[in-house]
C-alpha cells in the first residue's frame, strides 16, 4: 500500500510541476497549489548551485534579472554558487567575465570541468605530469597553474594523460593528434558530456560530447571518465565547501541531461530552466516518459519504431525529470523567498 501511495504521489508531483506550476509561472504568479511535500523541499534550501551559460546569461549577453535575483537570495540568507560545463576559460576569466557583467564573485564561489579535471587527474594519475590538452588557450592555462605540462602537436611528445574538452579554438590537427593518442590506449578524460553549448549567435556551438564522439567513430574508443555535470561530484564538491546536505541545495540549470541528471544522482533538488536549451516541449515529453514508466499500464504503445527510438530514455542516466520546472531564475527566486517566509 506504502509503495502504491508513493508512486501515485510521484506520477501527481510529476503531472502538477508540468501543467499547474508551469502554467502559473508562465503567467508571472506565484503558484498557489504546491503541495506541502514541495513546499517542504523548498523551505530547507540554504544554498543555490548555478549552471552558467544558459541560466544567468547567455553567450555574453547577461539576463536582465540575473543581478536583482542574486541581490534578493543574499537579502534573504541564501547562498549562491557558480558551476559550469564549460571548460574554456579559467577561473580567472570567469570571474572576469562575472565582474564585467556586474556580478562579484571569489574563487570559491566557482567550480568548473578544468577543475574537476585537474582533482580527477591528481587522485587517479598521481605521477602524471605532461598532458595532451585538446582545449582553449585559457583552459590549457589552468593545467599549467596546476602544475602540468601541456605536450606539442606532435607524435614524439608522448603525454601521460589525453584530455578532451570544449575547444572553439579547435585545429582539425590537433583533433587528429587526440584521435591518435586515444588509439594509443592512454588515459582518456572528457572534461564534459554535452552536445552543444548554448548560444546567442545564428551558429551551432559543437561541444566536447560531440568532439568524443567523433573521436570515438574514428578509433572506437570513448573516454574512460566524463567529467562534469552530471557527474555528481560536481555537486558534492560544493556542499562539502559550505556545509551543506544534499536537500539543502538546489542546482538549477537549463540541460535535462546533464544540471536535472546531476540533481539526482546527487539526491539533491533540481530545478530546469526554459531561458537556454531546453524547451518546455522536451521537458514535458520527459516528464511524461517516466510517469508512464512508473504507471506502464496508463502509457499508450507506439507504432512508430522512429519516434520510440529517439524518445528520452526515463531511467537512463542521462534523463531525470527535475522536481521543478520554471521560465528563469527569477521565478525560482520568488519560490525560494516566498517558502523562506512562511518558514518564519
Amino acid at each position: 500500500m506504502k509503495q502504491s501511495e508513493a508512486l501515485r504521489e510521484k506520477e501527481l508531483s510529476a503531472t502538477r510541476t508540468f501543467d499547474d506550476i508551469m502554467t502559473e509561472c508562465l503567467n508571472n504568479t506565484t503558484p498557489k497549489e504546491l503541495s506541502e511535500t514541495d513546499r517542504a523541499k523548498l523551505r530547507k534550501i540554504r544554498h543555490v548551485a548555478f549552471d552558467m551559460d544558459g541560466t544567468i546569461y547567455m553567450g555574453s549577453t547577461l539576463f536582465p534579472y540575473t543581478q536583482e535575483t542574486l541581490k534578493r537570495l543574499r537579502e534573504n540568507g541564501i547562498g549562491y554558487s557558480f558551476l559550469t560545463n564549460n571548460p574554456t576559460k579559467s577561473v580567472k576569466d570567469y570571474l572576469a567575465k562575472l565582474a564585467g557583467m556586474g556580478i562579484e564573485a571569489s574563487e570559491e564561489n566557482m567550480y568548473t570541468t578544468s577543475l574537476a579535471a585537474i582533482d580527477y587527474i591528481r587522485a587517479h594519475y598521481p605521477s602524471a605530469r605532461r598532458l595532451f590538452l585538446l582545449g582553449t588557450p585559457s583552459m590549457v592555462s589552468q593545467f599549467e597553474k596546476a602544475g602540468f605540462e601541456a605536450c606539442a602537436d606532435s607524435a614524439d611528445d608522448r603525454p601521460d594523460v589525453l584530455v578532451v574538452a570544449f575547444d572553439p579554438t579547435l585545429e582539425y590537427s590537433r583533433l587528429c593528434r587526440a584521435a591518435w593518442w586515444a588509439s594509443q590506449g592512454l588515459p582518456y578524460i572528457a572534461t564534459n558530456p554535452d552536445r552543444v553549448c548554448p548560444t546567442d549567435q545564428p551558429t551551432v556551438l559543437v561541444d566536447c560530447g560531440s568532439l568524443c564522439a567523433c573521436i570515438e567513430h574514428a578509433t572506437g574508443r570513448r573516454p574512460d571518465i566524463t567529467l562534469g555535470k552530471p557527474d555528481p561530484n560536481m555537486l558534492t564538491g560544493i556542499m562539502q565547501r559550505h556545509g551543506l546536505a544534499p536537500d539543502e541545495i538546489v542546482m538549477t540549470g537549463d540541460r535535462i541531461y546533464t544540471d536535472t541528471a546531476m540533481a539526482h544522482n546527487a539526491g539533491a533538488v533540481g530545478v530546469l530552466v526554459l531561458s537556454g536549451e531546453t524547451t518546455l516541449e522536451t521537458a514535458r515529453k520527459v516528464a511524461a516518459d517516466e510517469a508512464a514508466c512508473l504507471c506502464p499500464a496508463k502509457s499508450a504503445p507506439t507504432n512508430n519504431p522512429a519516434s520510440a527510438e529517439s524518445a528520452p530514455k526515463p531511467h537512463s542516466p542521462e534523463f531525470h525529470a527535475p522536481d521543478f520546472v520554471v521560465p528563469d531564475i527569477s521565478v525560482l527566486c520568488d519560490l525560494l523567498v516566498a517558502n523562506c517566509a512562511q518558514q518564519e
